[in-house]
Order: structure tokens, then C-alpha cells, then sequence
């Protein structure tokens, strides 16, 4: 019977690890509601799939803007700051990005949002493992 209940623990914690959330941010960004998924949480060295969702002030999905995301390590001794920028491109009411994260630390990510010519941008940190 003990083995049985540390057998159902385990499968309950690999279940558990399997179905874990995306790492998300949800933002209000001037009348923008911003929601942003990250794949993986923690977020990993190597690539992340990216994805935001951007609704206006009445709730509906903006499909007609340009979305860029940037994201950066802040110098430290004996290394350069480390920048890096890549488009999202729309997918159906989201837009899609691959973040390539290129060591464990902190990181800076700013989502611009282009529409109409004025830019909107929703700014957080990861902490890659």
C-alpha cells in the first residue's frame, strides 16, 4: 500500500510538471490590454516561443498592428550588454515571436505595439534558468 501512494505521488508530480502553465504577463498598455505567454516557465536558455495578445479599449482583438519584441541583458563585469530584437508575426488573434534567450540571468523584454503610428510598449523581466 506505501508503494502504491508514492507510485500515484510521482505520477501526480510528473503530471503535474507536464501540464505546466506558460510563463504569462498581462498588461494594461495605454488602451491596450496586453496578454503575453512564454512557453516555458521558467523561460530556458536557448529558443521561447512568444506569443501576445492585444485587445483595444471594447475588447476586441487588434490584428492590424506592427509587433516587435526586444529583449536585453544589462552589461556586467567583463561582458558587454547583450540586445536583441525580432518581429512577431500575426496568427490568427495572436502574434508569434521565437525569443532566443543566449544565457541563464535576468532579462529585460519590451512588446512594442505600432498602430497608427504611435508606439505602445509593455515592458518586463524573465529570469531564464
Amino acid at each position: 500500500m506505501k508503494k502504491l501512494a508514492v507510485f500515484s505521488l510521482i505520477l501526480l508530480l510528473i503530471a503535474g510538471i507536464a501540464y505546466a502553465k506558460d510563463y504569462e504577463v498581462k498588461k494594461k498598455a495605454g488602451d491596450y490590454d496586453v496578454e503575453v505567454k512564454i512557453d516555458k516557465n521558467p523561460p530556458v536558455v536557448g529558443d521561447n516561443n512568444i506569443k501576445v495578445e492585444i485587445k483595444d479599449s471594447a475588447g476586441k482583438y487588434v490584428t492590424d498592428a506592427k509587433v516587435k519584441v526586444e529583449y536585453s541583458m544589462p552589461a556586467m563585469p567583463g561582458m558587454p550588454a547583450m540586445t536583441y530584437k525580432t518581429d512577431a508575426a500575426l496568427k490568427g488573434n495572436e502574434y508569434k515571436a521565437k525569443m532566443n534567450l543566449s544565457m541563464s540571468g535576468a532579462w529585460n523584454v519590451a512588446v512594442k505595439i505600432i498602430r497608427g503610428g504611435k508606439t505602445t510598449t509593455v515592458k518586463f523581466n524573465v529570469d531564464a534558468h
